[in-house]
């Protein structure tokens, strides 16, 4: 990330004068699958041991590319005996006091069991995860929130678990992962945000997952970089259906975040979708407005991983056009890439949007106020 002040100055700052930071998305991590057994019945944790689980990319185990570090996480994150994230003490000490975070957003991607083959125990896991995540992390600090983790891939269960957790303040969004096994306009994850307004609750779609297909449209890649860029196509084409399929004209009242695959790729997106719509209109008559009208009422964006332009004007360029309404921090706390909330910004920012980029917006998103 840019650095643009000393390295000195965020120590210097006393408590009064802090940042105020919501961070939109934290990474906690069950230190073994056996964290989870508390809140799994007896058949599932049997099944565990004799089958274990299998994502929709059955062929391997783990993530298809290595990462610069173990787990991809910082080297300072592993807590004695541990893994990282898994350890609430120290992500207090490294994070949540050290930033001055006053709402931290939990985003549980491993394990993320909303695309997991046997469509029952996908059901199970979610629910158990979500149990977790109450019981270890928001039941014990009160600046925390959680995400439901809901089995997407299965529709009604989905809506299920969504209901269930509809009322519950520990929880401020549903949880998706981005690589599906169809595009998310799709009508089959239709229930799922009909639930989610009707419970007021935005959707998360974070990077990564296991679709069943290879993680771009050409097939599969040869290094971990390229899994790392791909993550902007994964979302572009995301956004895409989501907009141009109906959803949001559907459901008028859903936000979508989407977390840790930049935004720098939304405003060409953007453009190009209201060029092509105004010559294509005729095909999809269910669009009552520009693509770009849509993007702006419904489309949010977290910081994490930054853009970094040779010039930081162009990268307020880009926070002008989404909107510094509409952005989000978030700082991928535990994980190599980590942004940290003092140094993430480039120069130029006023008072004004850096209070709307680390508090406002999350606090307003996420009904906080």
């Amino acid at each position: 990330m840019n650095v643009h002040a000393p390295p000195k100055a965020t120590a210097e700052r006393s408590h009064d004068t802090k940042l105020r930071v919501a961070d939109c998305d934290i990474h906690p991590l069950p230190n073994t699958v056996k964290d989870l057994y508390p809140f799994l019945e007896k058949r599932w944790r049997d099944h565990l041991e004799s089958f274990g689980a299998r994502r929709r990319q059955a062929i391997y185990q783990g993530p298809a590319y290595p990462k610069g570090q173990p787990e991809a996480a910082r080297r300072d994150a592993w807590p004695p005996g541990g893994r990282p994230g898994s350890s609430l003490d120290l992500m207090r000490r490294q994070h949540l006091d050290a930033n001055n975070v006053e709402l931290g957003i939990l985003t549980v991607i491993n394990p993320h069991p909303g695309n997991y083959q046997n469509p029952d125990q996908s059901v199970a896991m979610c629910r158990a995860v979500n149990d977790w995540q109450v019981a270890e992390w928001t039941g014990k600090d009160t600046r925390l929130r959680a995400s439901i983790l809901a089995a997407y891939e299965h529709g009604d269960a989905a809506v299920a678990e969504i209901e269930r957790l509809a009322d519950d303040p520990n929880f401020v969004q549903v949880f998706l992962l981005s690589r599906t096994a169809q595009p998310l306009g799709n009508r089959c994850y239709w229930p799922i945000y009909e639930a989610a307004s009707q419970a007021d609750l935005p959707v998360g779609v974070h990077a990564f997952g296991n679709s069943g297909f290879p993680i771009t449209s050409s097939g599969w890649p040869s290094y971990y970089i390229e899994e790392m860029a791909g993550h902007a196509q994964t979302c572009q084409s995301q956004v895409t259906s989501l907009v141009l399929e109906g959803v949001f004209e559907r459901f008028p009242k859903l936000r979508v975040v989407f977390i840790e695959s930049g935004f720098g790729w939304l405003p060409s997106l953007t453009w190009r979708l209201d060029t092509h719509w105004k010559k294509l209109k005729a095909e999809n008559p269910a669009l009552k407005r520009l693509p770009s009208e849509y993007i702006r009422d419904h489309i949010w964006v977290t910081t994490q991983p930054i853009e970094e332009p040779e010039r930081p004007r162009h990268l307020l360029d880009v926070f002008d056009w989404i909107g510094w309404d509409r952005v989000l921090y978030s700082s991928d706390y535990p994980h190599w890439d980590f942004d940290d909330p003092a140094r993430c910004l480039p120069a130029g920012v006023t008072q004004e949007q850096r209070d709307k980029l680390f508090l406002t917006n999350a606090l307003s998103l996420y009904g906080q106020k």
